[in-house]
């Protein structure tokens, strides 16, 4: 019995398949098969039922899953508290949104390189709503988002926030003025893709009014910001990502009398037999969040 069959026998147990299965430990249905194979040799049990349309555990699958985990967790915690990182091996596929992606999940990733030299990362940059829709069906191991996630089965490390500023183009002529709800019922506004917290928090700003704005959603930063600055309509922005358009006078901090609640971040990942290796992950996005924070706040 080795730890790759037990690996493999939880993966199946989770994502309910032999081919997801897999697709997740990178590797082939007919490797995975014979995993099973020799781990129901051993223990002398069937612990998959298989036919053409699913796979279900036995009831003998069912018991061993607690044991399974536990083994799995014993060993994952000896590898991080006795194991040398720069000999740990895998891959982690890392679920990112697009505002730390363009500011310190460079910083990050080069600490990784650093302390797990030989780990390798898949990134998939993506809104929170897919993130965290993927995380729970354990498509993805972490994910960086506006969270929290809520599920009992996921955990959810604070990555500090992002305040909010508005900007516009100076073709729009409303730079140096104090900007009401009137203002912005009358001048679109562009922001995050619906369902998503800022989207949620503008429209509650401009809920009971008689006139309805004009909000234009997208889940590309890059979109929302050239939005701007072609005088589209204004945003509420982090200032990190339009600091570069400031600098250069396309885009201008606007007065505006109400402000939007600040991005908040988590780090969040499935609670499981190996997750020790996704907290450190997530213990050292905490600290490069927090270095970078201080470095922005203190130039």
């Amino acid at each position: 019995m080795d730890f790759r069959a037990l690996e493999t026998f939880l993966w199946i147990a989770r994502l309910g398949g032999f081919r997801l299965a897999a697709d997740r430990l990178n590797t082939t249905q007919p490797s995975v098969s014979a995993r099973i194979r020799g781990l129901e040799d051993e223990l002398g049990v069937r612990l998959f039922e298989r036919n053409a349309r699913a796979v279900t555990l036995t009831a003998k699958g069912r018991d061993l899953i607690p044991y399974v985990e536990r083994i799995l967790t014993l060993k994952s915690e000896m590898v991080a508290q006795i194991g040398d990182p720069a000999v740990v091996q895998g891959t982690i596929i890392l679920g990112v949104v697009e505002t730390i992606a363009h500011t310190w999940l460079p910083l990050l990733i080069e600490c990784l390189a650093q302390r797990y030299p030989a780990l390798s990362l898949e990134l998939d940059v993506d809104i929170t709503a897919n993130l965290s829709r993927r995380l729970t069906s354990r498509e993805i191991d972490i994910a960086f988002l506006m969270g929290p996630v809520v599920s009992p089965d996921i955990e959810n490390l604070p990555l500090g926030t992002h305040p909010l500023i508005w900007v516009g183009s100076p073709r729009l002529d409303v730079h140096g003025r104090l900007l009401g709800l009137g203002d912005l019922r009358r001048i679109p506004v562009i922001t995050f893709p619906r369902n998503s917290r800022p989207h949620m928090d503008l429209e509650a700003l401009f809920r009971g009014g008689d006139a309805r704005p004009r909000i234009h959603n997208s889940s590309s930063l890059a979109t929302i910001v050239r939005m701007a600055v072609d005088g589209i309509g204004i945003c509420a922005m982090p200032m990190e990502i339009v600091q570069r358009e400031l600098d250069a006078g396309l885009l201008l901090p606007l007065d505006v009398s109400v402000d939007l609640p600040a991005l908040t971040f988590t780090a969040s990942f499935p609670h499981a037999a190996d997750t020790a290796l996704p907290r450190a992950v997530c213990d050292l996005a905490y600290r490069t969040a927090i270095e970078h924070s201080r470095e922005r706040l203190n130039p």
